[in-house]
């Protein structure tokens, strides 16, 4: 099996979002999300939502990203968890129902194993509302690092 390309990593690549980093455990404090740390360590930050079934979505992921998918072409947990590790994703979000009726014990174990943040997203979660709070909290933490600026340059 060939393996595609890795992503651009030259001066035109974009490496960050124009927003300070959202932590982790500030889109896991959402109540009303219902989200669960299910495996892998809890101090990530995350630069970008990105939604994908792709059995390996590598290709199209620049690093930073909390990864939510259904698993809809999930088969080998191992190997998609070491790719999204290579391609430096933050985490995963992983959406039980309709295609599972639970995380994927193989898949759990892979995340605790390489270190990649695992999430239960429940069925009463769209992956749309998650979006919307990461964008959320990184308009707060942009408006928060301005205030901050502007302060400096006014003392």
């Amino acid at each position: 099996m060939t393996l595609p390309p890795p992503p651009p990593t030259d001066a035109t690549a974009p490496t960050a979002p124009p927003t300070p980093p959202v932590a982790l455990s500030e889109l896991l404090a959402r109540e009303e999300l219902g989200l669960r740390r299910i495996a892998g360590p809890a101090d990530a930050e995350l630069l970008w939502v990105h939604t994908s079934e792709m059995a390996d979505p590598y290709p199209y992921l620049l690093g930073g990203e909390l990864l939510l998918t259904a698993g809809v072409l999930l088969t080998d947990p191992d190997h998609y968890v070491s790719r999204l590790v290579e391609a430096g994703a933050s985490a995963l979000g992983f959406g039980v129902r309709p295609v599972h009726e639970a995380v994927p014990r193989g898949l759990v174990e892979a995340c605790d194993r390489q270190g990649l943040p695992l999430l239960e997203v429940g069925p009463q979660t769209p992956f749309t509302a998650i979006a919307r709070a990461v964008w959320r909290l990184m308009a707060e933490a942009r408006h928060r690092e301005l205030r901050r600026v502007t302060r400096a340059q006014q003392a």
